[in-house]
């Protein structure tokens, strides 16, 4: 009984933890990002700070999914060291409680934690993002300038009859495929530049790209001025956006059904696919960074942890984020395989503190 009152009260404790850092790091995130934006976009006719704030603030989920290993890694040796100073794990101790016992509240709410994170953050993250970016690229679409020199991405799709069309935009919104200051270069079977559109919105519906604010032009001609265009396209929505949506910006539940889609029309997944085994992969994420925080805050020191202490803990679980970043690069390239990407890292950092954990208590 007392085993699991001190679990309850450790997991309360990590959740409270957890909870201040996030809100900490949301509002830093917030104030960051809308100064920012604000500078890039304060002299836009468009502008008003109201909706820069809530720009911003839908940008927020997208940092925090980001930032979540090393709020764990924080929140998990903020909470077993104030309770070393508090003598309650000396106590529990004394008392023949092991450390494995009062660490398994730290991973079950690592693991909550991460499974909330895919289900919840994940999704909110890929939408609230996708929606920043569709209301900045409307602001900055009024001003349009120099499109299809800096255009990022691009693709190419062929035309019926023979040519093709390149295809560049500033900015690419992920719900729907919407393109922001996009160019559509109309390329002649000979292989000479021909029509080009340059629209300041751009939208996909129906195999059907649907121009809006449109200057066309062509050699020897004067540009005109369109509301609307519509370009027919021989590519699939999931084709278009594996070449123009970042994996970032769909969400979880969406992923396998875009692998699928990409699969089908023989187009490369493996950036998809990566996305998705690191989201599986983030609650053993979460309790490796758990699990390398407890290496330095189990053992009790009078006056507190030393900063060498703390300064490793750190330095180990940012060894084992570059490492995950560096592996997830690999994979999407398709370099290894999307899955030995994701779960290698995750799971020889987990070995490694579970490795040190029973070097310390039991070895």
């Amino acid at each position: 009984m007392i085993g699991l009152t001190l679990q309850t009260y450790i997991f309360k404790s990590l959740l409270r933890t957890f909870l201040g850092f996030v809100l900490g790091i949301a509002a830093l995130a917030l104030l960051v990002d809308f100064t920012e934006l604000s500078n890039r976009t304060g002299s836009l006719p468009d502008y008003s700070a109201g909706a820069a704030l809530l720009i911003s603030a839908m940008r927020v989920p997208f940092i925090l999914q980001v930032a979540i290993p090393f709020v764990m890694l924080f929140s998990t040796m903020a909470t077993l060291i104030q309770l070393n100073r508090k003598y309650e794990l000396v106590v529990a101790r004394s008392a023949g409680v092991s450390a494995w016992q009062f660490l398994l509240p730290t991973w079950v709410a690592a693991l909550a934690i991460g499974l909330f994170c895919v289900v919840v953050l994940n999704p909110l993250a890929a939408v609230g993002f996708s929606a920043a970016q569709a209301s900045e690229g409307l602001w900055k679409g009024a001003n349009p300038g120099g499109l299809f020199a800096d255009s990022d991405p691009w693709l190419r799709q062929d035309r019926e009859g023979g040519g093709s069309i390149i295809i560049g935009a500033d900015r690419v919104a992920g719900g729907t495929v919407t393109l922001f200051n996009a160019v559509f270069l109309e390329i002649e079977p000979d292989g000479t530049a021909g029509v080009r559109h340059d629209a300041r919105r751009a939208e996909l519906r129906d195999m059907t790209w649907i121009l809006t604010d449109v200057t066309t032009s062509s050699a020897g001609e004067r540009p005109v001025n369109q509301n609307r265009v519509t370009l027919a396209t021989t590519l699939d929505e999931s084709v278009i956006r594996e070449a123009l949506v970042p994996p970032e910006m769909v969400p979880f539940f969406s992923l396998a059904r875009q692998i699928e889609a990409a699969r089908s029309f023989g187009v490369p997944a493996s950036p998809f696919r990566m996305q998705y085994h690191s989201l599986l992969a983030l609650p053993a994420l979460l309790v490796a960074m758990a699990l390398i925080a407890a290496t330095v805050s189990l053992r009790f020191v009078r006056f507190g942890q030393s900063a060498g202490m703390i300064l490793g803990g750190i330095a180990a679980g940012f060894v084992l984020y570059v490492l995950t970043a560096l592996a997830k690069s690999f994979g999407s390239a398709g370099a290894i395989p999307p899955v030995v990407a994701a779960w290698l890292p995750v799971l020889s950092g987990g070995l490694f503190g579970a490795a040190w954990l029973l070097h310390r208590e039991d070895g």
